[in-house]
């Protein structure tokens, strides 16, 4: 039996069947759009047909753009896979993402990528470079303060406490009790990535009591992990908060290790560097308190520490040896000198209170003498404060030059040689230059 179908009736039916694929097709994908991407603590691995995709679904995204031959990609990955079920948790989850910027290079092109690994963060959607540590226990702590606010209201003991708690113990807080946001909202920004801001607009007697203030409005710094606070009662303008905030994003006495030494380098000021025989021990910690006390009257300095038997490698760079007689004192500038004050080459055990102010005050007198840093330590302690992508232009622009110095050398020989066999030095030439060119452009290979 045949059936005809009017061409009015066929059309209606076209019509509905359209219709209603329109109306279902958006729900399927965004059905599918929300499996792809699901926030279950897990490391995303994304291509470019999805890249563009997950960074919108998301209000922050740390991107790791590695290549699976890089060494350091390949340590990274635990500490990501680490840090990713933490940092989706937060009220304000930070998904983790990571792309083969080596294979998919129309994504690496569009973000500029020219090292590996290189980590993003896009915050609604927007890139900025992370320059921040990259253990998993430490990575948590930083990121958490690109979700958090500029600086946080706080209304309540109990939400100073909490403040202070969710803060942890890695980066200072600065509070300010009695302050308008505005106040610090400037400066809050600027050093965002290096410390908690709030402010305290409702707090009891016993919040003074415990952060050691009188009066208000005061800016409180807090040091939780060196169990330090300082307190600042103005004035309030934008130099002097400044610079009591830049003061004290460091401890009064600083240990030195690779993540302070970042920290130091990004401080304009001269460091006073004390080296003792073992930081752990009595003697060296009745020390520091007393260099404590000497940094709090000269904030024009930065103090810091280091023991011979924890950074041995670092402290040969000054020359200092098991020989040597410590503790000792001297002046950094945090790059390639130093000095020693004459007259106090060495701290006695008696009355280091004095030791210290009498070294400080020969300091400023001019009494003493500039020295050099030696040894391949200190580079090698360098480097690995250095980023690969800085040490991968080296080793190219190395390359570059090997090969054309190569070129050179050959094209020298070539024109020495007699023009009786030309064809025979052309090939010569050719497979000399084919051949060392190969070997310059293996050394210049992407690495670790």
């Amino acid at each position: 039996m045949r059936f005809s179908v009017s061409p009015p009736l066929l059309l209606l039916s076209t019509i509905i069947l359209l219709d209603l694929f329109s109306s279902t097709a958006p729900i399927s994908a965004a059905a599918a759009g929300a499996e792809q991407f699901v926030v279950d603590g897990k490391v995303i691995e994304l291509d470019e047909s999805n890249f563009d995709s997950a960074i919108s679904s998301f209000d922050y995204v740390l991107v790791d753009f590695y290549a699976p031959w890089c060494g350091h990609c390949k340590r990274l990955a635990p500490e990501l896979d680490a840090a990713a079920p933490v940092l989706a948790g937060l009220k304000e989850p930070v998904v983790i993402a990571k792309i083969d910027a080596d294979k998919y290079r129309h994504v690496s092109s569009k973000y500029e990528i020219d090292g590996f690994p290189t980590l993003k963060i896009f915050m609604h959607g927007v890139p900025t470079e992370y320059y921040g540590p990259r253990k998993a226990e430490i990575l948590i702590r930083f990121l958490k303060k690109f979700v958090a606010p500029d600086v946080a209201v706080l209304d309540s003991d109990s939400a100073i406490s909490a403040f202070i708690n969710d803060a942890g113990t890695f980066f200072p807080l600065y509070i300010g009790f009695g302050m308008d946001d505005s106040i610090i909202s400037k400066l809050g920004v600027k050093y965002k990535k290096k410390a908690w801001f709030a402010v305290a607009k409702d707090f009891s007697d016993s919040i003074m009591e415990l952060h050691d203030f009188d009066k208000v409005p005061a800016l409180v710094a807090l040091h939780p992990n060196y169990n330090e606070r300082s307190t600042f009662y103005g004035p309030f303008d934008d130099e002097f908060l400044e610079t009591f905030i830049k003061q004290n994003l460091l401890p009064l006495c600083v240990p030195i290790n690779s993540e302070t030494l970042k920290l130091l380098k990004d401080d304009e000021r001269k460091i006073v560097l004390t080296i003792v025989e073992d930081e752990d021990d009595r003697k060296s910690r009745e020390l520091i308190k007393l260099l404590m006390a000497g940094a709090s009257a000269n904030r024009d300095f930065v103090f810091a520490y280091a023991g011979l038997r924890q950074r041995e490698d670092f402290l040969e760079t000054f020359d200092i040896s098991k020989k040597s007689e410590l503790p000792r004192m001297l002046v950094w500038d945090g790059n390639e000198e130093y000095f020693t004050v004459i007259g106090s080459e060495s701290i006695g055990d008696e009355d280091q209170g004095t030791q210290i102010a009498h070294f400080l005050a020969g300091y400023r007198e001019g009494k003493t003498e500039a020295k050099k840093i030696t040894g391949p330590s200190f580079l090698s302690f360098v480097n690995s404060l250095v980023g690969f992508k800085l040490v991968f232009i080296v080793i190219f622009l190395i390359a570059v030059l090997v090969l054309i110095l190569t070129i050179g050398n050959v094209d020298d020989d070539s024109a020495r040689v007699s023009h009786r066999e030309p064809r025979n030095i052309i090939a010569s030439s050719s497979s000399s230059s084919k051949q060392e060119a190969e070997e310059v452009h293996r050394s210049g290979d992407k690495e670790d």
